[in-house]
């Protein structure tokens, strides 16, 4: 039976990560942060929901790798749910030497590149470690390898986001670690055979159907991308596109916080934090909802194709959580447990993998 500690067991998508582990299979679990007595409360709460006692709690400081080592003893796997990229290098190195596999939920450059340096070594420990999981990463990369299994030759694979979150959420420590994102931001995307500047980026008009209807969307680029036309090498077009929520938060609060961490990348993070967060709770209009759309062209049978995908829900932070344990469920099963550094969305079987989404509650939905 997998011993799964979760660091940051006790927060906005750890909750939902624990209660959909303990639903969908039969792991242990360790809810693990720096304050006890949350992580001990959430424990009981679950193990009053849940027969076999399978909850417990540890305290565990990100900052510190003798925490870490001491809590990840007796553990298979450390699950990252924390924004605590800032302590990236601590949190992976204790992972290693601790002889544990690994999984995270953060997108951030930095880390990405310390996982990547340290790729020899988890491969020669003959560790699983799994990175840019969740929805976006983790989801682009899957949706367009779920639409390639359905054509003899892949074209193009434009995806779009829909991300409306509503106004009841309270500011959180997982939005200094979207300005980490800002901070980096890239746009660039793959046309003609070739990817665009960094720095370049596209903006279009994307129909998401439904209440939602046709919105502007802006290029964003994703890591987990780049590998694609590599894999297809018939794609001459492929790219990830954000919706804009409001006038006002697209074209003068975001164009603040991306210039204002430019002056002060560290110590503006959390001011223009709030700055954003205000205006995106301020503005925002229903429908609330996320939402991931992939339209895919290519060819089957000697005959053009098209095809849609869609996977949506009402909650940011289940579709986050849901993808991530469906991931969980093929590396507890073996299929996904390889050593080595894998992104979710090209180490998961994307037909299981929205499959067993779907079972959780995601809406999925197929145009062909």
């Amino acid at each position: 039976m997998a011993r799964i500690l979760i660091l940051g067991g006790y927060g906005f998508t750890g909750r939902l990560l624990a209660r959909h582990l303990l639903e969908q299979s039969e792991a242990q679990i360790t809810l693990a942060g720096r304050h006890l007595e949350n992580a001990q409360a959430y424990a009981e709460q679950l193990n009053t929901e849940f027969k076999g006692e399978r909850v417990s709690a540890r305290r565990a400081d990100a900052a510190s790798r003798q925490s870490l080592h001491e809590a990840l003893d007796a553990v298979d796997l450390l699950l990252v749910a924390a924004p605590t990229t800032q302590h990236a290098d601590t949190v992976i190195r204790a992972a290693l030497e601790s002889d544990v596999d690994y999984l995270d939920i953060q997108l951030d450059a930095q880390k990405l590149a310390l996982l990547k340096s340290l790729a020899p070594d988890i491969a020669r420990a003959g560790r699983c470690f799994i990175t840019e999981a969740g929805f976006h990463p983790g989801l682009p990369a899957a949706m367009v390898h779920y639409a390639a299994r359905r054509l003899d030759r892949l074209d193009t694979a434009v995806i779009a986001g829909y991300l409306n979150m509503g106004r009841a959420l309270p500011y959180s420590d997982a939005v200094d670690e979207l300005m980490e994102v800002f901070r980096n931001y890239q746009a660039q995307f793959f046309r003609n055979r070739e990817w665009t500047r960094p720095g370049q980026y596209e903006v279009r008009e994307v129909g998401f159907g439904g209440e939602i209807g046709v919105r502007k969307c802006y290029s964003m680029f994703f890591e987990e991308l780049r590998a694609l036309p590599q894999m297809y090498p018939t794609l001459q077009e492929l790219g990830f596109f954000m919706s804009g929520s409001h006038w006002l938060v697209d074209w003068i609060i975001t164009p603040l916080v991306l210039g204002g961490l430019k002056l002060a990348p560290r110590r503006g993070i959390r001011p223009l934090g709030k700055l954003m967060w205000w205006g995106m709770q301020t503005f925002s209009r229903p429908p609330y909802r996320v939402l991931l759309k992939v339209e895919a062209r290519g060819e089957n049978n000697g005959k053009p194709v098209k095809i849609e995908i869609t996977i949506s829900h009402s909650d940011a932070y289940e579709l986050t959580a849901i993808p991530v344990v469906a991931c969980l469920l093929q590396y507890l099963d073996g299929s996904a447990c390889r050593p080595g550094l894998w992104m979710m969305g090209h180490l998961v079987e994307p037909v299981r993998l929205f499959r067993d989404m779907e079972q959780m509650g995601v809406r999925i939905s197929q145009l062909s």
